[in-house]
């Protein structure tokens, strides 16, 4: 299983936008073939900066939804409201709490 966290930072301006399009979106990708689990975080000193938490069956899953067509429209719509660089981090899960 592959955890995937990806750092999203917006302009203020852009953060309802964004948040209207999530909720537009997730119910697709938590069907996404592979997609295990997603949830979006919003940081709790900095209220621009969110954070998506994903499992993926296996790498072959998450690198099929990033070339996809859902993934390839969801980023162009949200690509033009970052502030800043978005940091993504590919994860196996070693220690699990039940």
């Amino acid at each position: 299983m592959i955890v995937r966290l990806v750092k999203l930072r917006f302009r203020e301006s852009e953060i309802p936008s964004f948040l209207n399009n999530f909720e537009k979106v997730k119910s697709d990708i938590r069907a996404f073939k592979g997609c295990l689990y997603l949830e979006l975080l919003q940081d709790a000193e900095d209220p621009s900066i969110f954070f998506t938490h994903s499992h993926w069956e296996s790498n072959e899953a998450l690198q099929g939804y990033r070339n996809s067509d859902l993934f390839k429209g969801i980023w162009a719509n949200t690509k033009p409201k970052f502030s800043g660089k978005p940091e993504a981090w590919s994860t196996n899960s070693i220690d699990k709490q039940d």
